[in-house]
């Protein structure tokens, strides 16, 4: 499965089905003999060196169509298959906003409502209308509606479990030459412009694609430092009396980046965390990986020939360490395919 993932590691798969369209998938699915993986752009999944038994589909549907438009927003169908930044793309092009932000993100559009992606200030829960999906329960396809889908923080109702097969994702974005507010102080820096203005859609996408390049996070065959699934852990979300340990026990080591979330949650910096328990850019672990020496989130490949559970001791060092400095669990953001930390 190494061929099929961004981290280009994972071991035999027992089968593999390409499907190239919502009709194919659908059939390779209810024909396959359980377990079944379905994978798309392989950019967000960690597969153990022992493979995958079962029947992987490989999704490889494509394309976009217009369902409507007005003056000011357009709501866009795109197959699964997609590859995602081909979308923002095209949609920078048209002149629609909303995606601009997400930009230089590997993987396929259908997995994006799975783990709300987000990036710089934007998530797509904020522009999806609804996810199309075959219920592997009931056997019918159907159409879930974004307030219907569990969207949080890098979750959804679709991530961690095998019941629903997305099969295209509705978009309704904005009809507008400028972005959507910029949110994301370190984009507006690169912009040079404050928090809050617009810029051109496509001055917003290249200044993206700058940034996430500069952490490894444009996925280059050159660049050994593109071999990963971006950030392996997410920020922690943490409760009021969890956080007054975090900065009691950081207190030398000045203030933790935090954002303040819902309910009185405070979203904190793992990169910071991972960083200041002594895992800076370019550590190295066991047979070949290392953290990136671009971006201390992102665990990487970086011989081409390490075997994942060399990433999954590092990773566990990595969390073992932040917990016993700072009283914090890091959690995997990837997908864990025959494998566990």
């Amino acid at each position: 499965m190494a061929d099929y993932t961004t981290l280009r590691m994972g071991g035999p798969a027992g089968r593999i089905v390409a499907a190239t369209s919502a009709d194919e998938i659908i059939r390779a699915v209810r024909a396959a003999d359980e377990p079944i993986l379905v994978l798309a752009g392989g950019s967000n999944v960690v597969i153990g060196d022992a493979g995958f038994p079962g029947t992987v589909v490989l999704v490889r549907s494509g394309g976009l169509r217009v369902l409507s438009q007005d003056a000011e927003s357009v709501t866009v169908r795109v197959e699964a298959g997609e590859p995602w930044d081909d979308l923002v793309a095209t949609t920078v092009r048209n002149g629609w906003a909303g995606l601009e932000c997400l930009s230089g993100i590997p993987g396929s559009t259908g997995a994006t409502p799975i783990q709300n992606v987000g990036a710089y200030g934007q998530e797509v829960a904020e522009t999806i209308t609804g996810v199309e999906v075959y219920d592997r329960l009931d056997g019918t396809r159907r159409t879930v509606p974004a307030a219907d889908c569990g969207f949080a923080y890098r979750g959804s109702i679709f991530k961690y479990q095998d019941r629903w097969v997305v099969l295209s994702v509705d978009f309704r974005l904005s009809r507008s030459p400028l972005s959507g507010p910029v949110r994301y102080a370190e984009l507006a820096r690169a912009l040079g412009v404050e928090v809050g203005d617009q810029v051109p859609l496509a001055d917003a996408r290249a200044a993206v694609l700058r940034l996430r390049a500069g952490k490894g996070m444009v996925l280059d065959a050159t660049d050994p430092d593109t071999r990963s699934v971006g950030s392996f852990f997410t920020n922690p979300v943490l409760d009021q009396a969890t956080y007054a340990l975090l900065r009691e026990r950081a207190a030398e080591l000045g203030e933790p980046p935090a954002w303040p979330g819902s309910d009185g949650m405070v979203k904190v910096s793992a990169a910071w965390l991972i960083d200041k328990a002594g895992f800076a850019k370019g550590h190295p672990g066991p047979g070949g990986v290392a953290i990136s020496g671009k971006h201390t989130l992102a665990l990487t490949n970086r011989s081409g020939t390490a075997h994942t559970g060399d990433l999954l001791t590092l990773a566990n060092t990595i969390r073992d360490e932040v917990h016993d400095r700072f009283g914090v669990t890091l959690h995997p953001e990837p997908v864990l395919v025959n494998c566990a930390l």
